[in-house]
């Protein structure tokens, strides 16, 4: 199979950026991400745009004013697995040799909603009942954490102990929202939102952000080149009234198919970024990844090999606890971490001698199913 390169990337800071439109973010990524891979526009073919709530062609409206010659531009929404899945689609049409250079942005404004949960899907009847009364994503989770406690040997401490590895990463990382650290103390005082998840286990809900790379079958001009070893992104399978809630079968599933793509296994893995938006989370993808044996996240997270300078460090950008989500950037940015990682250019927060990262997102609410999407892409050098 051919190799396909990031040979570039870029990501603006996560957070309010107050009198900033989309568009302008979104733009700062992009032109980052060219200058980062040594190309001119001239050379990119294709723009694969990852949003979940800036509205109809907004990938047009952002690239309009960059001198892109009418290339293709592709609108992609997945919910939180947006800017994963644009990847996805991208080395598609690489390894089909309709393209050999693309970009691939992912941009979300969520100051711009006021506030409140993420929305769930509204053409739904039986997702809106759901919602109404009151399964929302926090309570969703609350009920994994809760779930979890009961059954295995954790306490809310081990749950906090989350927050306080990832809010350290965050404190070491310019482009992550939340970038002071904290303890066990204080995320478990924190304010309760659905027991047993404070506020310091969920992530924020008002960011902005943008990234982007660019994706090749050449290798970079300027960085060390990072091949994209497997991609993979599935779709939940509907649930039955006695499935596990703590399985995450979605995510397993998707790193099976991933680790099978690449020949590797979760004992290769140097450095990961997952979807931790809230801390039970981090847990229960330790195990879906097979990071840890079913029963062993807390064990796993207790060792200390989670951490940095541990095994196999998880979330070494703060992950969403700390950076932030900004839905349709957050799987692109991932993959700018991991690159950063790999080439040895992650600064305070650089993983020793990383040489395979495992980037991990699911996306979606949906009334029956484990999640709408997940998607498990493994780079290397």
């Amino acid at each position: 199979m051919q190799d396909i390169h990031i040979t570039g990337g870029a990501m603006t800071p996560f957070g309010r950026h107050p009198g900033v439109l989309a568009p302008e973010l979104a733009q700062q990524a992009i032109l980052k991400a060219m200058d980062d891979a040594g190309i001119t526009k001239d050379e990119i073919q294709a723009i694969y745009c990852a949003n979940v709530l800036g509205g109809m062609i907004l990938g047009q409206l952002i690239v309009r004013d960059l001198g892109f010659a009418g290339i293709p531009v592709y609108n992609v929404e997945n919910a939180c697995a947006s800017g994963a899945t644009g990847v996805h689609l991208a080395r598609h049409a690489l390894l089909a040799q309709q393209y050999d250079t693309v970009l691939v942005f992912g941009i979300e404004q969520l100051t711009a909603l006021g506030g409140g949960t993420i929305p769930l899907q509204r053409n739904d009847h039986k997702t809106e009942l759901y919602a109404k009364a009151g399964m929302v994503l926090p309570a969703v989770y609350a009920m994994r954490g809760t779930r979890f406690l009961h059954e295995r040997d954790a306490t809310p401490a081990d749950l906090a102990a989350v927050a306080v590895k990832n809010r350290h990463n965050g404190s070491l990382n310019e482009y992550a929202q939340q970038r002071t650290e904290t303890t066990v103390e204080e995320v478990l005082a924190s304010r309760m939102i659905a027991d047993p998840l404070t506020l310091l286990q969920c992530c924020p809900s008002q960011v902005d952000g943008a990234a982007a790379v660019v994706l090749s079958t050449r290798p970079g001009k300027k960085q060390k080149p990072v091949k994209v070893l497997s991609s993979v992104v599935v779709s939940g399978i509907r649930e039955e009234a006695d499935d596990d809630i703590l399985d995450a079968e979605i995510t397993a599933r998707a790193a099976r198919q991933a680790y099978e793509q690449a020949g590797l296994g979760p004992q290769d893995v140097n450095v990961v970024e997952l979807h931790d938006a809230f801390t039970i989370a981090e847990l229960l993808y330790y195990e879906a990844l097979g990071l840890a044996p079913r029963g062993e996240a807390v064990p796993l997270l207790r060792s200390g090999a989670t951490r940095l300078g541990g095994r196999v460090p998880v979330n070494p950008s703060g992950g969403l606890l700390a950076k932030g989500h900004p839905l349709g950037a957050t799987g692109v940015a991932q993959m700018v971490e991991l690159m950063w990682h790999l080439q040895g250019r992650a600064g305070a927060r650089q993983v020793a001698g990383a040489r395979i990262g495992l980037a991990q997102c699911t996306g979606g609410g949906i009334a029956g199913v484990d999640h709408a999407a997940s998607s498990v892409h493994l780079l290397g050098v």
